[in-house]
């Protein structure tokens, strides 16, 4: 980013107080916040627009309020390395933070709404990413060294619900019944299972069965 100009910033976060709060430190930061939205979709296309240097976004948004911010961001900076990204949310995910911090290309933060104690200290942060550095609260640090210890520790709660259902012998069908949800539901939950443990589709393996032996060998 060129030193005589402020860095050009994207909000995305659906709560209206707290967007409006960020625009406003931002702003007192010396920045320039070229656009705030609400959804990824406002996201992306403000990304487009702008060209910013920075973008600074919530991890779960409309219209599923799953993990579409962080995704959407692996994305943006995978067509942009230089696009630096600053997650904050109240959430950790930690399989797409993952991602995130090993890509290459410009700076990185993940910070926790909560944990932000003073201006001064979400300020700093702002300019580290900005430099190229990276800033990451400590529990975000500790998820992910507990998933490289736990194979099943970047599942959400209702993804192992599935699975123990799926290691019970249940169908989609089955679970979803079970869990009071649409089947489409858990085949969303189900894929979500393999990409976080890595099974990739294969003519010699059963993603299903492999997904079911990591379960029982992590519930020992």
């Amino acid at each position: 980013m060129p030193a005589d100009r402020p860095a050009r910033v994207v909000l995305a976060e659906d709560g209206v107080l707290i967007r409006e709060g960020v625009v406003g430190l931002l702003t007192r930061f010396g920045h320039e916040v070229v656009a705030a939205v609400g959804d990824v979709r406002g996201l992306r296309d403000a990304v487009s627009a702008y060209a910013p240097d920075l973008v600074v976004t919530d991890v779960r948004m409309p219209p599923t309020f799953g993990d579409e911010g962080l995704v959407a961001a692996i994305g943006l900076r995978a067509a942009d390395p230089g696009l630096a990204v600053l997650v904050l949310s109240q959430y950790i995910e930690v399989t797409y933070a993952g991602e995130l911090i090993d890509s290459e290309g410009a700076g990185f933060g993940y910070l926790l709404k909560d944990r932000v104690a003073a201006i001064g200290e979400f300020r700093d942060a702002v300019e580290r990413v900005l430099a190229g550095g990276t800033v990451i609260d400590p529990l975000v640090v500790q998820r992910l060294v507990r998933r490289n210890r736990d194979p099943l520790g970047a599942l959400s709660a209702r993804e192992r619900e599935v699975l123990g259902l799926m290691a019970e012998g249940r169908s989609n069908a089955a679970a979803a019944r079970e869990l009071s949800v649409s089947e489409a539901a858990v085949a969303k939950h189900v894929t979500g299972i393999f990409t976080k443990l890595g099974l990739t589709a294969t003519e010699d393996d059963n993603r299903r069965v492999l997904a079911v032996l990591r379960y029982l060998r992590g519930n020992r």
